[in-house]
């Protein structure tokens, strides 16, 4: 499907024949991404990872995710952040359970993502002044909501020009606010490098690496201060949001359809035992957890849509695309296509077992994290967080929703992952304490 808003052309690619030509065929013609309209509002437009064309500084960036930021010994120390992060999630929802108490499910798992996510980050940082946490999350709160507002008309059409609504005015201002306070941790983290001087690449959060980065004058690209802080934008944007959203997701569907619940816990009481919380080194062998997880990011990804940018005129699937054209990759309908999977509207993880569906982007009929050069290169942390988070919740609670029996799973709000129209809000009922002596 073609549209055009002003100048700008859009193809909508909906099946899975063009989805691989232009994921894998021809990957290197489309390997750059367009601008999603907010971007183009906002004071760092020219500085971000997420959203740059394919070159040298779009190569350099994953070189150095590779090499630097998902090394053995990082990953081993994310696991770490977000096994602590669970222990305290499940210890804060044990206390509302024995005091009778029911939670906003939705905000515990914004605030236990925001917290692991941020302390892989910058968590030198967290330990000497959580509050600027607090600070960073209610900004990228607000930005969110802001950027969620824009119409196609007003970032591509004819209306691009005007801020009619001020909402860019609006949109600028909170991200003056980002870019102080995340000015001010730079400084604070290179000012403390004297003190420190924390030389073991396992004890380096992202930060420490990054500013390592920007301060070696034999780096193949110089990064800026700017590139930086807009990095560390995108990271705590399209992690928070989309992580909560998925274990959100997953508890809806998990408490809608109490079989899947009690199979999947009868796996985890076969693994792990009852004698302890249930780690992310178990996963391997919760083969029914894994499904579980593959299914709600099928039925709910990351983002509906994928964006591509065509580097030079090519023929997909018979059609020709020009030369800058913006191209969406429409995930949510590929991922329900009647074709390829029985009642595909149904929550059904078992439609996974003994498949070899896997989530790196192989399999177009299957892309909750993309495909090819541009794919989602934090997929494995986000599945880490959701397995674990998702098989703590299940072994240790039933769940009761507050004034009614089923959770609401259409009740969702505009614009990003984590948009919720409405808390989740529920009865944590204790079923196992992993702490108990």
């Amino acid at each position: 499907m073609q549209i055009r808003l002003g100048a700008a052309k859009f193809v909508v690619v909906s099946d899975a024949k063009s989805a691989q030509e232009i994921l894998r065929t021809f990957d290197t013609d489309f390997a750059s991404k367009f601008q999603p309209g907010p971007t183009n509002y906002h004071i760092y437009e020219e500085s971000s990872f997420v959203n740059a064309l394919y070159g040298a500084y779009w190569r350099f960036m994953k070189k150095l995710f590779m090499t630097k930021l998902l090394t053995g010994s990082q990953l081993q120390r994310f696991t770490n952040i977000g096994e602590q992060e669970t222990i305290k999630l499940i210890k804060s929802l044990l206390n509302r359970s024995k005091a009778g108490e029911p939670c906003d499910l939705t905000a515990e798992l914004t605030e236990v993502t925001h917290s692991t996510i941020y302390k892989m980050a910058m968590g030198r940082r967290y330990s000497n002044n959580p509050s600027q946490a607090a600070e960073i999350r209610k900004i990228i709160t607000v930005t969110l909501q802001y950027a969620a507002k824009f119409h196609l008309a007003e970032v591509f059409g004819p209306l691009k020009k005007f801020d009619l609504f001020g909402k860019r005015k609006r949109l600028n201002l909170t991200l003056k606010g980002y870019d102080q306070l995340i000015e001010q941790i730079m400084k604070d983290y290179q000012d403390n490098d004297l003190k420190y001087n924390c030389e073991n690449d396992d004890e380096k959060d992202v930060m420490d690496i990054l500013l390592e980065t920007y301060k070696d004058v034999d780096a193949e690209v110089k990064l800026t201060r700017d590139q930086i802080k807009n990095f560390f934008m995108e990271l705590f944007m399209a992690g928070v949001d989309t992580t909560a959203a998925a274990i959100r997701w997953a508890m809806e569907e998990l408490i809608n359809h109490s079989n899947i619940f009690k199979i999947l816990r009868e796996e985890i009481d076969s693994v792990v035992g009852n004698n302890r919380l249930i780690k992310e080194s178990d996963v391997p062998k919760l083969l029914y957890l894994q499904v579980v997880a593959k299914e709600i990011l099928r039925l709910h990804p990351p983002s509906p849509f994928h964006r591509r940018l065509s580097n030079k005129d090519s023929k997909i699937n018979g059609f020709d695309i020009q030369k800058g054209t913006r191209v969406f990759i429409n995930v949510y309908m590929l991922m329900r296509d009647p074709n390829c999977y029985k009642e595909p509207e149904k929550f059904m993880p078992e439609r996974f077992l003994g498949n070899s569906t896997e989530m790196k982007g192989r399999d177009f009929h299957y892309l909750p994290f993309g495909s090819g050069r541009r794919g989602c290169l934090g997929a494995s942390l986000v599945t880490s967080l959701l397995h674990a988070t998702i098989g703590a919740l299940v072994q240790c609670f039933d769940w009761k929703v507050k004034d009614g029996e089923k959770a609401d799973t259409e009740a969702t709000g505009t614009g990003y992952a984590g948009a919720f129209a409405s808390p989740l809000l529920c009865y944590p009922i204790t079923r196992f304490d992993p702490f108990q002596e």
